[in-house]
């Protein structure tokens, strides 16, 4: 993609200083540069120096960078050969933050039941939810999937449906966020189950369409386009302006790593306005972080909808789950006021619980998945794999896809602190085309704007979920597939894979499996 090996180093320093000042000056960033919920040390000169030589782009690829093998730094884990690959503690863990991760995956794996119970620690499920824990819809903290058939539920997806609001509605903090408002009848996503006694939100119907494209060498790859449809209603007709989006639940690992990585770094490749001409514009969505009542860059979900991964886990307890916490007190989830006995029924809450999963149950749940280590890379030595890591950075992949970042020096998290990581993302927005857009906006993001998802890991998804779906809503059943659905700011480097031998296509398949 005209000779970009070197566009997004170049770019990123270029850019850093102008970029940071012009988006700083606006009250919308000068508050989320602070990176509030991080404690970190500034970095000194030589360190910031040693950090541009160690993230640059290679010159030759003939042979693995250093510490390459190591895509999540000190925590990087051995890889695994069975499907619990993803389920390993960091590697840089103490034996004191190993019991803590064992007590928050005891937590993350918890089946929530109905209340009242005599089980008053595990009580306040729904009454309307997605799954009864959180492992359900993140299985093996990998991904989910599509439903398997008409008779299989889609127990790790759901759709997400929002109204238009209005500037009353959105935060005049944050420039060029986008106001939306919940469903009147159905909340902020939809629930397809319910305790007994209630009607489920919906049934999810999804039909395929069959969208052939030819290579260049005349291998023609089938995609198959999705269409949505929200059936068997159970309160009542969705707003005629509703907008619906499907979510598959991503997979965990590494989110404490991605959490630390400096805002200015993530300024640093935003080209909002493509002022090098590349046709790549990455931008950071802005959020209002419940959690510190202020706004922050969002990094997580699909649409980098959530700031940290702290009010990440809540807002997923209180959609998924209806399970109350500190920053989503709602005893009953995502009911709305129109869904009258959901909003009465009984709940877990109050007595000295307060809450059905406290602040201290919290604070598990969240380490825990904020320390989900990243195996270590496979074959990276591999003359096939070298050749489609060239393949990669010349298409323009690395353009969107960050290789490599040094996260914040940090005094209260050093199993984070100071970590060279290979995540392959730049937790950027990009214009992701037609074909691929949702057509609804999450704060600043459009319905045409996805976050880069983070490729760590993508190469083991078979081995831990069982299947290779990928993209937001598992369309892709391949590798290839989700290339030749990016468009928008990712079509040259879509159409340069199309256009490409076989050989060099190959390779670069094997190349992001051996990640």
């Amino acid at each position: 993609m005209r000779n970009s090996t070197h566009r997004k180093w170049t770019k990123a320093h270029k850019l850093s200083l102008v970029t940071v000042a012009a988006l700083a000056a606006t009250q919308s960033l000068s508050a989320e540069l602070r990176d509030l919920h991080l404690n970190y040390l500034p970095r000194t000169e030589d360190e910031q120096a040693r950090i541009a030589r160690v993230t640059a782009a290679p010159d030759d690829f003939s042979a693995p960078q250093r510490y390459e093998e190591l895509p999540g730094g000190a925590a990087t884990v051995r890889a695994r050969t069975d499907a619990d690959a993803f389920s390993q503690p960091s590697g840089n863990l103490s034996f004191e933050q190993e019991l803590d991760f064992k007590v928050g995956n005891g937590l993350f794996k918890k089946i929530w039941v109905s209340s009242p119970s005599s089980t008053l620690a595990s009580d306040g499920l729904g009454p309307l939810y997605n799954a009864r824990s959180c492992q359900r819809c993140h299985i093996k903290d990998g991904r989910g999937h599509t439903p398997n058939g008409p008779d299989d539920n889609a127990i790790s997806m759901f759709l997400r449906v929002s109204i238009p609001g209005t500037s009353e509605d959105g935060y005049a903090e944050i420039e060029d966020y986008i106001a939306t408002l919940p469903e009147p009848n159905y909340g902020g996503q939809m629930q397809d189950l319910a305790l007994p006694g209630h009607p489920a939100e919906y049934r999810l119907d999804i039909t395929y369409e069959d969208v052939p494209v030819t290579l260049a060498d005349g291998e023609t790859i089938t995609l198959r386009r999705p269409t949505y449809e929200a059936a068997d209603l159970g309160y009542g007709p969705l707003h005629p302006d509703a907008m619906i989006s499907p979510r598959v639940a991503p997979q965990m690992i590494g989110l404490g790593l991605l959490e630390a990585i400096p805002v200015e770094d993530l300024m640093a490749n935003a080209d909002p306005e493509d002022e090098d001409g590349d046709g790549i514009s990455g931008r950071p969505n802005i959020v209002w972080a419940i959690e510190y009542g202020a706004p922050m860059i969002g990094r997580f979900g699909h649409k980098a909808g959530m700031p940290t991964i702290m009010e990440q886990s809540a807002a997923a307890f209180a959609g998924d789950i209806g399970i109350s916490s500190p920053l989503y007190p709602a005893p009953h989830g995502d009911c709305t006021t129109s869904q009258v006995d959901c909003v009465n029924a009984p709940h877990g809450d109050g007595g000295d619980r307060t809450f059905e999963i406290d602040q201290v149950g919290m604070d598990l749940v969240a380490f825990y998945s904020r320390n989900l280590g990243v195996p270590a890379r496979r074959d990276m030595d591999d003359p096939q794999v070298l050749r489609g890591k060239q393949v990669f950075h010349d298409t323009g992949c690395a353009s969107c896809h960050t290789p490599s970042f040094v996260t914040h020096r940090m005094e209260d998290r050093p199993e984070h602190s100071f970590q060279l990581i290979w995540s392959y993302s730049d937790l950027l927005l990009h214009d992701m085309g037609e074909a691929l857009a949702d057509n609804r906006p999450e704060a600043r993001a459009t319905g045409r704007e996805w976050r880069t998802p983070p490729l760590w890991g993508i190469g083991l998804t078979q081995q831990v979920s069982g299947h290779t779906q990928f993209l937001h809503d598992g369309r892709a059943q391949s590798l290839l597939e989700a290339i030749l659905w990016h468009g928008g700011e990712a079509q040259t480097a879509r159409d340069t894979v199309v256009g490409m031998p076989k050989p060099d296509r190959d390779a670069l398949i094997r190349f992001l499996e051996s990640l």
